[in-house]
């Protein structure tokens, strides 16, 4: 089973508006071209005619089984209104987690002003995640986005499901070190090319991946992600295969971290976990 716990139906392609139901008739697609059974897509932290906002991802996914919301915050632009929207989403079980975007936006993952985020996300029991590393966009400050930051989070918030997006790149070592350190933060593999791999930084971020796992330990902490449509599905399958994993490892990756941590019902694909998870 793989499950892609980091996709987006923006339009990254801006000389072109593509409506919301093209970008992901293209994403389920893909996902049956390379066999991919779920997939988390992640909204923006800003709205504009390329970037759908979280109600309308919601409405044109909701039917959809195998598609599960994570909802994109603004920290500058955020108001009570879309607070309190939120909180009737994740009662509803309509959005399975929260990410936000430092780096994209000036504010460190510790700023005080998110508190009242980390408590929603507390309250219903979903992981907030987290942009790190480096920006897609080069007007991105990446100063914002260096993986340390989470550890702060992290400590203050004990309890609190956090991931590293991106496993920091590149960052890698400390990211490392962030979930080593605490149980309670994860980090994804997604967004580390653009495109394809090369041959020849395949292989470098092959090595940095088995260092990580070396130095972190038993990965329950690392999932499976994209950043599609980015970065393409099938050479990243191909990325994760050449890891040449043992099995338990390669399924802990590829599906069951991300199963736990967003408390996936994955009961219609015949699948079950040694924890309970909660239904959509």
């Amino acid at each position: 089973m793989i499950i892609d716990v980091h996709t987006h139906l923006n339009n990254y392609h801006e000389e072109k508006v593509r409506s919301i139901e093209e970008c992901l008739d293209n994403l389920q697609g893909d996902m049956s071209a390379n066999g991919v059974d779920i997939a988390m897509v992640l909204t923006s932290y800003k709205v504009t005619p390329h970037r759908p906002p979280t109600s309308k991802v919601i409405e044109a996914t909701r039917d959809l089984e195998n598609i599960y919301v994570v909802a994109g915050i603004s920290y500058i632009h955020y108001k009570e209104r879309d607070l309190r929207e939120l909180a009737d989403y994740l009662k509803e079980g309509l959005v399975k987690g929260i990410k936000l975007y430092p780096g994209y936006e000036p504010f460190y993952p510790h700023d005080k002003r998110l508190q009242v985020v980390y408590d929603l996300a507390l309250e219903f029991d979903v992981p907030v995640m987290i942009h790190s590393g480096d920006t897609y966009a080069p007007t991105g400050k990446v100063r914002y986005s260096h993986p340390l930051h989470v550890d702060d989070v992290a400590v203050d918030f004990p309890n609190l499901k956090l991931v590293i997006c991106h496993i920091g790149n590149p960052w890698i070592r400390d990211c490392m070190e962030v979930v080593y350190k605490n149980k309670n933060v994860y980090a994804d593999v997604s967004g580390l090319v653009l495109g394809e791999f090369s041959d020849k930084f395949e292989k470098y971020m092959l090595g940095q991946v088995k260092d990580m796992i070396m130095y972190a330990g038993e990965p329950r902490y690392l999932l499976y992600g994209t950043d599609w449509p980015i970065c393409g599905m099938k050479t990243y399958i191909k990325f994760i295969k050449s890891l040449k994993l043992p099995k338990k490892t390669y399924e802990m990756i590829m599906w069951q971290n991300a199963a736990k941590l967003f408390n996936l019902d994955l009961s219609d694909f015949g699948v079950t976990l040694d924890e309970p998870v909660k239904t959509k």
